[in-house]
């Protein structure tokens, strides 16, 4: 069974910066990629920030082009999410998500095997 720890989420002022981590553990796992989602209360779990393993392409949601940077240290078994002049609509608890195996498509939940749990990030206006 593989385990996905994402740490890192706060409460942070508009125009701040947090940094979100995901570690992966378990049973031997290299994943085809790996990415972060978000949801809000009452809304749907919507793509954030995605990274191949292969060929290191990285895929983000329009919003936070500029602002989000996503990165693995391979070292560490991890992925990063470095959030940049976060706006109040960034609040959602943030999930981390790794793929087992290659989907042309990594911006929707189903190209996913593995999820973590979630961690709160909360901008204040």
């Amino acid at each position: 069974q593989v385990q996905l720890v994402e740490s890192g989420g706060g409460l942070v002022q508009a125009g701040g910066s947090l940094r979100l981590s995901c570690a992966a553990s378990g049973r031997t796992f290299s994943a085809a990629a790996m990415g972060w989602f978000r949801q809000a209360p009452g809304k749907e779990r919507e793509f954030v920030a995605a990274k191949r393993w292969t060929d290191a392409t990285t895929y983000y949601r329009d919003s936070v082009k500029g602002r989000f940077t996503i990165s693995r240290d391979n070292a560490k078994n991890t992925v990063s999410l470095q959030m940049n002049s976060l706006l109040p609509e960034d609040t959602a608890v943030y999930f981390c998500a790794a793929a087992r195996y290659y989907r042309p498509n990594v911006a929707v939940t189903t190209a996913y095997d593995y999820w973590g749990q979630g961690t709160q990030v909360t901008v204040s206006s």
